[in-house]
């Protein structure tokens, strides 16, 4: 994946997680934002994504204290991952 960041971010209040990527450069990209969290993983909508667009996707949910992974899926690349993150307080 190039030119372009990958974050993700364990929020306590609401409890939630957003994944968020920021294109840096190059041609549009078409790619789901997801995480993984205990063994399995969530994706959202499929979208293009052109250079100096940020995309953000976040879900909602109960305060696991899992570590989860920030994943993006490009079309035609393959799929790239955050380092784990884990709520606050956990």
């Amino acid at each position: 994946m190039s030119k372009g960041q990958l974050c993700i971010a364990m929020n306590s209040r609401p409890q939630s997680i957003d994944v968020f990527y920021t294109k840096k450069g190059g041609s549009n990209i078409k790619a789901q934002l997801g995480y993984r969290m205990g063994g399995s993983s969530s994706y959202d909508r499929l979208e293009t994504i052109s250079d100096g667009d940020r995309a953000t996707s976040t879900w909602k949910m109960s305060w696991p204290c899992k570590k989860a992974v920030g994943l993006i899926k490009v079309q035609g690349q393959g799929t790239f991952e955050t380092p784990a993150a884990t709520f606050p307080g956990c």
